[in-house]
């Protein structure tokens, strides 16, 4: 069976991305599908009950890289949208009996516990990543330049695109110049040992280069993921961290409401099994159901090595696209729990089993440079960290809503493990032993914690790709690394959301500039897909 109506666009997959592209779409008049394989929008942005009575953000769990504009544009708080910040931004507790808080106005005091030396380089530390941070801030709504091997007519706005880019980092002085290429080039762990001296605020810090991150903190490039998670804001105020009330999926419900109230449909329960190439172009999909859905165009919100190794007929792609995209690298190491408890952690180093403001934060268990690097290595010789990494956030701290009176809801962020693992067993015979890790590793920590769990869902590399289609666990659907960044995200010559099949777009993760829920990729790609439409490379319906 067929749908006989044409839609101007067919959005494939209704994650936060695919909506914010379907929304601007539709706010330029378009008439625009929207197809969601789960039977909620959101992709890994959702809100579940994961036991009974408690709901959490069941995938990604945190706020801070949502783009100010496209809050703006879509009004997402006058569609519910409530983010508060933590009210500190982290907590280390370290195995000999100390602890380290970060927060504003709080990190320099905490340092100079461990290092007098540390804490007076802390502003020349934040002012140097603040600057460069806002350089990258500029790049996030622009479309990379787009190598292309076309005559130079064509090629021109690509050199305008280039040295405006040159221009904003031709502002910068020659030291922050040099800052930059560090950042781009070195490992976190370098970048971090040329300015600090002790474990803590390193480990604090290097944290960021790490998240999503299948490497050790001494592999060159994850200078680039650190930078990567801090030019985000919450609320105006940079580089903060925060909460969306309701849980993630409040984000995506509100972006889906602001959709629909633009004119978008969204059908869930939706699986795209093809998408349609007649003559060269896409020209709609083909659902699970056997149903044919004709558009002017086809944007999809999917990892690309989903889009262009299932989807896409092959004969569609040329030979060395295809090669490339095959080796498309995915695998983000992380290990996701969602857990119900009856009471607040009570930890050693920080007595307490009432609300406290370490309880708000992001509590990193991982007190050095050195554990992270060995976590890495431990997980590539058997699949997973003997002493793994844990980011734990309880955000019923903050939001009351996401438990019964007096119990708790927490998120755990685990690394290292294996997106897929070496000895070629699956990891669903091995998922209950790695939770088991993960608790013990916090109860080490807060020893009242593993008694208090009341229940828990376990989400392994491979249940975080089935579920919610993230390639070996990938959060950020490919790897955030040079040869996958800017003009090459997802390959040199279509870095300006087009695929290269006529009428097929990208707006998700795996195109400028990244992971994390920032809209920015749907928010580009509709850019250029509008632009499309008004210059006549796409008909109108």
């Amino acid at each position: 069976m067929n749908d006989p109506r044409r839609f101007d666009a067919i959005v494939v997959g209704g994650g936060h991305n695919g909506l914010v592209c379907a929304a601007y779409l539709a706010g330029a008049g378009l008439d625009v599908l929207v197809l969601e394989r789960r039977d909620v929008v959101g992709g890994a942005a959702v809100t579940e009950e994961f036991h009974p009575g408690f709901r959490n953000s069941v995938a990604s769990y945190t706020v801070s890289l949502l783009n100010p504009k496209v809050i703006r544009d879509l009004d997402l708080a006058g569609h519910g949208l409530r983010v508060v910040e933590r009210e500190i931004s982290n907590f280390l507790p370290l195995a000999d009996d100390g602890y380290l808080k970060v927060g504003a106005g709080r990190t320099a005091g905490e340092v100079a516990k461990f290092s007098r030396r540390d804490a007076e380089r802390l502003d020349a530390y934040g002012q140097r990543l603040d600057a460069i941070a806002d350089v990258l801030r500029d790049l996030v709504l622009q479309t990379p330049p787009n190598v292309t091997d076309t005559g130079w007519l064509a090629a021109l706005p690509q050199v305008l695109r280039g040295a405006r880019l040159g221009r904003r980092i031709g502002q910068l002085d020659l030291p922050l110049r040099r800052e930059l290429l560090d950042l781009f080039a070195k490992s976190a762990g370098d970048y971090l040992d040329g300015w600090f001296e002790s474990a803590p605020i390193k480990a604090a810090f290097g944290f960021d280069g790490i998240v999503g991150n299948y490497a050790s903190p001494y592999a060159a490039g994850s200078a680039y993921v650190l930078l990567h998670h801090v030019f985000g804001e919450v609320n105006g105020r940079k580089g903060a961290w925060g909460h969306a009330i309701g849980g993630m999926g409040s984000i995506t419900q509100a972006i889906a409401r602001a959709a629909e109230r633009r004119g978008v449909e969204i059908r869930t329960g939706e699986t795209v099994r093809e998408v349609l190439v007649r003559g060269g172009r896409a020209v709609g999909v083909v659902t699970g159901r056997g149903e044919e859905i004709r558009a002017r165009c086809v944007v999809s919100n999917l990892n690309p090595k989903l889009l262009f190794g299932s989807l896409v007929p092959r004969s569609a792609l040329d030979a060395d696209f295809a090669a490339r995209i095959d080796r498309w690298r995915c695998g983000s190491g992380t290990f996701r729990m969602n857990v119900a408890l009856a009471e607040l952690p009570d930890f050693s180093v920080l007595p307490g089993r009432n609300r406290a403001e370490h309880h708000t934060a992001g509590i990193i268990m991982a007190p050095s440079l050195a554990y992270m690097d060995r976590a890495y290595l431990d997980a590539r010789e058997q699949g997973w960290s003997k002493r793994p990494i844990v980011e734990m956030l309880i955000p019923s701290t903050l939001d009351d809503s996401l438990a019964p009176p007096g119990r708790h809801v927490a998120s755990l962020f685990c690394q290292h493990v294996a997106p897929t693992l070496p000895d070629g067993s699956s990891w669903d015979d091995h998922r209950e032993k790695v939770a088991d890790l993960m608790i013990d590793l916090v109860d080490s920590h807060a020893p009242n914690f593993k008694a208090s769990v009341l229940g828990r869902q376990i989400l392994s590399p491979l249940d975080l790709e089935r579920t919610f289609g993230l390639v070996g666990g990938d959060i950020f659907h490919g790897a955030l690394s040079l040869d996958q960044l800017f003009s090459a995200r997802p390959m040199l010559g279509h870095a300006d959301y087009r695929a290269p099949v006529a009428g097929l777009y990208m707006c998700g993760s795996g195109t400028h500039p990244g992971g994390g829920v920032t809209g920015a990729p749907g928010h580009n790609a509709a850019r250029e897909i509008i632009a499309d439409f008004r210059k006549g490379r796409l008909r109108r319906n």
